[in-house]
């Protein structure tokens, strides 16, 4: 790192010896939206590539390897990506988690369209980057941080288009970029192997869970509301949301993407299932024990009679919920739809047993302070130290 670290501080001394250009988004190019016109019935029968919210939300290089497909007619006028796009998430639940970008670093060979939740960013002057660099900054605090202030809202945050051009980006030589690339790219090349050593453990996992879930004998055939109380949680303002733990915000709050903040009084007390009925983790399943809040956009699910809540996480993150969500560019769970589900359910005993087994698969694959997912978490951070690092310029002022 020290080498690297060197020739980029050389490279700065050569060419901005001064400082770095910093510029508005709104003089380097301009927005495009996403999809319009579509219905629930264009998602489920199209032969046009799409991506999708949760594949800018989770990729800061575009996934261009999806199964995510739109119907389009031949005289309809949409906003194609182009190489080098900085696509963005229109909202969230949080003003931290809006404007999630991902960047499109790969040359297409057909057509590719955006999510209609979603907004791309185009370049006025696609020679002023290296796309590879802009995955890394859009990511990084300094540009992050201005992101989350674009955004307003009460339950759910959408950001301002007219406050995102105001956001200023650092505009370096393409000889700095090209060498930050080089030392960023390989931490989250290594990032990509343990994720891959990780991959391999869940789907053991996977397959444990499957064979000790799916079964026949011995069970009855219920509903999901047969089993379970589903209720939505309930609004409460962002602004009642604290980031620090204190003697007022004591308890943790939950939403559709999980862990929120603090507030100052729960709704529920005990040991639950959590699902994300909406948002970018939406059909994603948590435990949760103890004393909480849960918001609108999560489904808190009790146990009735004789339904054990370790074998009822498993078994509903089985089940992969997302399935049952609406079929539209920004899906969402219906608890009253959720109710009619039909499960197998075993006898308490053996629900118990097949709990205990996956819960130490689950600690395997998932608990970050033991093996790959503690490694793959050093790593991350590691990443985002030398990304904060490396993306800080002074700037010139002219």
């Amino acid at each position: 790192m020290t080498k690297h670290q060197s020739r980029i501080d050389q490279l700065i001394t050569e060419l901005c010896r001064n400082g770095v250009e910093f510029k508005e988004l709104g003089e380097l190019g301009y927005f495009y939206g996403g999809l319009t016109g579509k219905s629930k019935e264009d998602f489920s029968n199209g032969t046009s590539k799409y991506v999708s919210y949760m594949n800018v939300y989770s990729n800061i290089s575009v996934n261009i390897e999806i199964e995510d497909f739109v119907k389009l007619n031949s005289d309809e006028k949409q906003n194609a990506i182009e190489y080098g796009d900085i696509l963005f998430t229109g909202s969230s639940e949080t003003p931290d988690e809006c404007g999630m970008s991902s960047v499109l670093t790969t040359k297409l060979s057909e057509p590719l369209y955006l999510n209609s939740f979603c907004f791309g960013f185009r370049l006025n002057d696609v020679s002023l980057f290296n796309p590879e660099f802009l995955k890394h900054l859009f990511r990084g605090n300094y540009v992050r941080k201005q992101i989350a202030n674009t955004a307003s809202g009460v339950t759910r945050f959408n950001v301002s288009k007219k406050r995102f051009a105001k956001i200023k980006i650092p505009v370096p030589p393409l000889e700095i970029q090209d060498e930050i690339v080089n030392i960023l790219n390989k931490f989250t090349e290594l990032e990509s192997e343990l994720e891959s050593e990780l991959e391999a453990r869940v789907e053991q996992y996977e397959y444990y869970r499957e064979n000790l879930l799916d079964y026949n004998a011995n069970v009855e055939h219920k509903t999901l509301g047969d089993s379970f109380s589903m209720l939505a949680g309930h609004f409460i303002s962002a602004n009642n949301i604290s980031n620090n733990q204190d003697d007022i915000n004591q308890y943790p709050c939950f939403g559709g993407n999980g862990f929120r903040g603090y507030v100052s009084k729960k709704s529920h007390e005990g040991r639950y299932v959590l699902i994300g009925r909406q948002g970018a983790l939406c059909g994603n399943t948590k435990r949760v024990d103890g004393k909480f809040y849960a918001t609108e956009h999560a489904i808190v699910v009790t146990p009735k009679n004789d339904i054990d809540i370790n074998w009822a996480f498993h078994m509903l993150t089985y089940m992969n919920l997302n399935k049952y969500a609406s079929k539209s560019a920004q899906p969402g769970l219906a608890v009253g739809n959720l109710e009619k589900v039909m499960i197998k359910v075993p006898k308490l005993s053996e629900q118990r047993r097949i709990a205990s087994i996956l819960d130490k698969f689950d600690s395997l694959v998932n608990d970050i302070t033991i093996g790959l997912p503690a490694e793959l978490n050093a790593r991350h951070q590691q990443y985002e130290y030398y990304r904060n690092k490396l993306l800080t310029f002074k700037e010139y002022v002219g």
